[in-house]
């Protein structure tokens, strides 16, 4: 997990805006099938988005749960939508590195 800035979270709110969220968070909860989800899509993307449709009480303690358990950076929660990154594990297809580190 990495820390941001404020002006990193900015432009990956920026980038996170037109995409559809990628996993849906419904009556079962969080369940590992849905973790193995979020981490494939956080392989192939960088950058997701999971909609909370139930446990909408609880989606700070589960986006920091998906956090721990996917080794992604929770950028930011809007409404019932939570914003999640992780770097792509070779450097040459990492999409936002360029422009995260312009802001260091």
């Amino acid at each position: 997990m990495i820390e941001l800035n404020s002006k990193q979270r900015k432009i990956l709110e920026k980038a996170a805006q037109p995409l559809s969220s990628a996993v849906l968070i419904g009556g079962a909860g969080l369940t590992d099938e849905q973790v193995a989800q979020i981490n494939n899509m956080l392989k192939i993307h960088e950058l997701i988005k999971v909609k909370f449709n139930e446990y909408k009480e609880e989606k700070r303690e589960l986006s920091l749960s998906i956090s721990e358990k996917t080794d992604s950076t929770l950028v930011r929660i809007i409404g019932n939508v939570a914003v999640f990154y992780r770097p792509a594990e070779k450097p040459a297809d990492r999409k936002f590195q360029k422009s995260l580190e312009k802001v260091l």
